[in-house]
């Protein structure tokens, strides 16, 4: 076996200068370290050390090396020193890649060949399989690049260390296959299906392998699941092993720049979506658009968490997205906020579609809490991406609920509109808006138009809240909410504080 650490300033000093008058998204790299062919059965390995000190450094530096030909398998281990703030999340954070010899541009999907975050600190790549995260594949000879991604760094900043190890000689298992999991079911038809879009497998940061994961949507009562792993379309490539038949697995990837995350969904199973940018460098827009030139959708993932990086800086208007998550995970006050922020839009006349998902890591956080039902003709990946486009949808804490949500006028307009939908009513006609909810014990609901609250109820003790208005075309729009109540509490009251159960995207009039 050989061993070699690259000399010069740059493996140590430059990487703590590396900030100094860079702007947002640019990149810092060195020298390559060519590697030479060696006699099968040997292994070489290469070591890189440094660190991060400074907040502004770049937020991609990249280590170069050259891929001699005949090696067999790539192992990548490293080091560093987060620090816990106990706030739910880790500062002095440093994120690790992979590139191959077709590049490592922009949008380079064929160069990519993994990520991890910062979730594990070694991961191992071959013809045949891959680490959970990382693309297996050939090995191909040429100029390769570990991308370390430096992030939320605070003095003093974080030590690092990469070693990078190959295994010389011909590969000894056949190439990859993929799995990739059905786009449709077949024999489904029109009707609310319920699915939850925003979940993590153990091919990012998550707990869950994808059967149990499925397992779990089932459980729940769910038609459908969508796959967002972050940055990665490794487990979109085989995910087709454990979808069951009559359910469906929608692919995806939430893709999570320095500026927000955002869910990539409905593209077709093995496409990778690149999040080196930020709101500075312009690029959101490519690359949503690249989503929806490939059948997808671009949803905004948990606008209002306060974390940098995580929460939504692109803008508060949501442009370049075709729906945004105003319930992500159990409720809290930064769903709260999401809501309260969406209204203040909708009011304002700019309509994002709202969806609900569970963000689910691990079992620690409940598959489908929330879930969105959908209408669609049928059950399928390019259906759904349609739904969630129009609105036609609402969001809901458990299957236990089902909810009818409709608009049509009050005299001899026959049109009847559901979530996402526009009314014409005649001259002189008012909006006259049905809500029925079932399975919400102990609950209140309430209708919201353009001006505010317009129409609330209280659930019976079966669980069923009904709610009939007539509203004033003027209103634009009317949607609806349903929340737990803590004790008796007036419905036509401010219940912002309280718990929600069900939410709607908006019937419209004109």
């Amino acid at each position: 076996m050989s061993e070699h650490t690259p000399h010069g300033a740059w493996h140590r000093r430059s990487l703590l200068l590396g900030g100094v008058g860079v702007g947002a998204g640019l990149v810092a790299g060195g020298p390559l370290f060519d590697i030479a062919e060696a006699a099968p059965g040997t292994e070489t390995r290469v070591h890189w050390s440094g660190r991060f000190t400074d907040p502004k450094t770049p937020d991609w530096h990249y280590l170069p090396f050259t891929m001699p030909r005949g090696v067999r398998a790539v192992h990548v281990s490293y080091d560093f020193s987060p620090h816990d703030t106990g706030l739910g999340y880790s500062t002095n954070v440093v994120d690790i890649g992979i590139y191959d010899s077709s590049g490592k541009g922009l949008g380079n999907a064929a160069g990519f060949r993994g990520w991890s975050g910062g979730a594990r600190r070694h991961f191992r790549i071959t013809r045949h399989e891959a680490t959970p995260g990382y693309l297996a594949g050939p090995l191909t000879p040429g100029r390769w690049h570990i991308i370390l991604g430096p992030f939320l760094i605070t003095p003093p900043g974080t030590p690092w260390k990469v070693t990078l190890t190959l295994e010389h000689g011909d590969p000894t298992e056949p190439a990859f296959q993929h799995h990739f999991a059905p786009t449709a079911v077949p024999g489904t038809g029109p009707g609310w299906y319920r699915g939850d879009l925003h979940t993590h497998s153990v091919f990012s940061d998550g707990g869950w392998w994808p059967r149990r994961l499925v397992s779990e949507a089932q459980g729940r009562g769910m038609d459908f699941l969508g796959t967002s792993d972050h940055n990665t379309s490794s487990a979109t490539r085989i995910f087709g092993r454990a979808v069951p038949d009559g359910f469906l697995v929608v692919s995806g990837e939430e893709v999570t720049t320095r500026n927000g995350h955002w869910l990539s969904t409905g593209i077709p199973p093995g496409t990778w979506i690149d999040w080196r940018y930020r709101a500075a460098d312009n690029r959101l827009g490519r690359f949503t658009n690249l989503t929806r030139s490939l059948g997808g959708v671009a949803i905004a993932a948990h606008p209002k968490v306060p974390v940098p990086g995580t929460r939504w800086d692109f803008g508060a208007s949501f442009a370049h997205m075709d729906a945004v998550e105003v319930w992500n995970g159990p409720w809290t006050f930064w769903n709260q906020q999401m809501v309260a922020a969406w209204q203040g839009l909708l009011a304002a006349g700019t309509y994002v579609p709202g969806v609900g998902n569970s963000d689910s890591h691990h079992s620690g956080q409940v598959v489908g809490l929330p879930m969105t039902a959908y209408r669609l003709s049928s059950l399928s990946s390019a259906e759904v991406v349609a739904a969630v486009k129009g609105g036609h949808c609402w969001i809901a804490e458990s299957s236990d609920v089902d909810l009818d949500f409709t608009g049509t006028g009050t005299g001899p307009t026959t049109t009847v509109g559901g979530p996402g939908d526009t009314v014409t009513l005649a001259d002189g006609e008012q909006l006259a808006v049905h809500l029925d909810v079932t399975g919400v014990p102990g609950t209140v609901g309430q209708l919201f138009g353009a001006t505010g609250l317009v129409a609330g109820g209280v659930a019976d003790q079966s669980g069923h809240l009904v709610i009939d208005a007539a509203v004033d075309p003027g209103e634009g729009f009317v949607r609806a909410e349903v929340r737990r109540a803590t004790g008796t509490v007036d419905p036509m009251g401010d219940l912002s504080g309280l718990t929600m159960v069900a939410l709607t995207n908006p019937v419209f009039v004109s």
